[in-house]
C-alpha cells in the first residue's frame, strides 16, 4: 500500500499543477500574440499614468528556433501590454530598442530569412506590431556587417544605426531607463 501511495500522490500533484497552469487567462491588450500578461490591478508598483516612460531595450539573445521570437522582443511586447492593461496610454511611453549580437538575423526580410534558415521568421509580425505601437526600432550596423547582412536585406521597419554601442549610451544619456535582454 505504501508503494502505491507515493506514485499516486505524485500523479495527483501533476494533475493539479496542469489544471492550474491551464487556468491562466493570458491577455494581449495592445500587442497580439506576444508579450502575454495577466492583469493584476491590486498588485504593488503599478505603472503611473502621470509619468512619461522613456526606456531603451538592448536586444541580443535568440535561440533561432522555428516559431520562436527573440525573447527580448517578447519582453518589449509584454511591457506594452502591462502598461496598456494598467491604463497607461501609448503617448506616455517613449520606447526604443536596438537589436544586435545573436538576434541580428531576426531583422532579415521574411523571404531572405526563409531561404537562409528553412523556416519562417517568427519575428516579422511582432516587429510590425511594435513599430505600429510607436517603438523606435534600430539594428546595429556593425552587427549587420558581422552577420554578412546587406542593408537592403533588412526589414524596412528597422532603422540601421551606426552601432548598438552608440544607440545605448546616447539614449541613456538622454534619460532613458536601460533594460537589457
Amino acid at each position: 500500500m505504501k508503494n502505491l501511495l507515493i506514485p499516486a500522490t505524485i500523479l495527483l500533484v501533476v494533475f493539479m499543477w496542469c489544471g492550474l497552469a491551464s487556468a491562466v487567462d493570458w491577455q494581449y491588450p495592445a500587442i497580439k500574440g506576444a508579450g502575454e500578461i495577466v492583469p493584476l490591478p491590486n498588485a504593488a508598483v503599478q505603472p503611473d499614468a502621470g509619468l512619461k516612460y522613456k526606456i531603451v531595450f538592448d536586444i541580443t539573445a535568440w535561440p533561432k528556433m522555428e516559431g520562436k521570437v527573440v525573447p527580448g522582443l517578447a519582453k518589449v511586447a509584454r511591457l506594452i501590454n502591462v502598461f496598456a492593461s494598467a491604463g497607461v496610454s501609448s503617448d506616455k511611453m517613449d520606447l526604443v530598442l536596438v537589436i544586435h549580437g545573436p538576434a541580428t538575423e531576426a531583422v532579415l526580410k521574411p523571404e531572405l530569412f526563409q531561404k537562409k534558415h528553412g523556416f519562417a521568421n517568427a519575428n516579422h509580425d511582432l516587429l510590425d506590431q511594435l513599430k505600429k505601437a510607436g517603438v523606435k526600432l534600430y539594428v546595429c550596423g556593425q552587427g549587420l556587417a558581422e552577420h554578412n547582412i546587406a542593408q537592403t536585406e533588412v526589414n524596412p521597419h528597422l532603422t540601421i544605426a551606426l552601432s548598438a554601442l552608440t544607440v545605448l549610451p546616447t539614449y541613456q544619456l538622454r534619460g532613458y531607463a536601460f533594460l537589457p535582454f
